[in-house]
């Protein structure tokens, strides 16, 4: 067969493959089918299973249940998005807030940072930052080797289509999904923690 009959007969069948796909419809869940509860326990089974602590906390509790965690693990300085709820912070332990001023260096050398979160998603297991004013820049969220995070029960969705329906107002932000600590494995399967970010995560569920 000669070499224009084999392109010939190539591109046919790449013609056939986008006549195809232009007609076939994409059917995917873009509602979950979960109660409440099903999603935060869904949520914290997944973020367990990748290594993240979970906690439960009321409200008025926030402040207790993160200075309890930041003591019991001997942190003592800290730095946070400038959009962080004063209420969240107690005065024993020693805060800084990122203006956007802050060297890498100077963030890296904090115990850990606190921020907020956008949404998070149950299925996949991951916490949605876009980077607002409660969750700051992704420097702030990737140099310092101990993230908690404080995440509210009607922030969680189970699905990926309906995050990105509920970020679709902030679409032209920067987002980043957190999924665990930061982990990888080497070509030998060893798993190493904090190659791409802070090998420790708390996350605070407020319900």
């Amino acid at each position: 067969m000669s070499r224009e009959a084999v392109l010939g007969r190539v591109r046919a069948m790449l013609a056939a493959d986008k006549s195809e796909a232009a007609v076939t419809p994409v059917s995917y869940p873009r509602a979950g089918a979960l109660g409440v509860d099903g999603r935060l326990h869904l949520l914290e089974e997944r973020l367990r299973e990748y290594d993240a602590r979970f906690f439960h906390c009321s409200e008025d509790g926030i402040a207790h249940q993160i200075t309890g965690l930041l003591s019991d693990g001997g942190k003592r300085r800290m730095v946070h998005p400038a959009g962080v709820p004063l209420q969240w912070l107690d005065p024993h332990i020693s805060w800084t807030a990122d203006t956007g001023v802050l060297l890498y260096s100077d963030i890296e050398a904090f115990d850990g940072v606190l921020t907020g979160a956008a949404a998070a998603v149950a299925e996949s297991g991951s916490i949605v930052l876009q980077h607002g004013p409660a969750e700051g820049r992704r420097a702030l969220t990737l140099l310092p080797d101990y993230h908690i995070c404080v995440l509210f029960k009607e922030q969680v969705v189970e699905t990926l289509p309906e995050c990105f329906d509920r970020l679709r107002p902030g679409a032209a932000r920067p987002i980043t999904f957190v999924s665990g600590p930061s982990a990888t494995a080497d070509i030998e399967m060893t798993r190493i923690k904090g190659v791409h970010g802070p090998r420790f995560l708390d996350v605070v569920l407020v319900s």
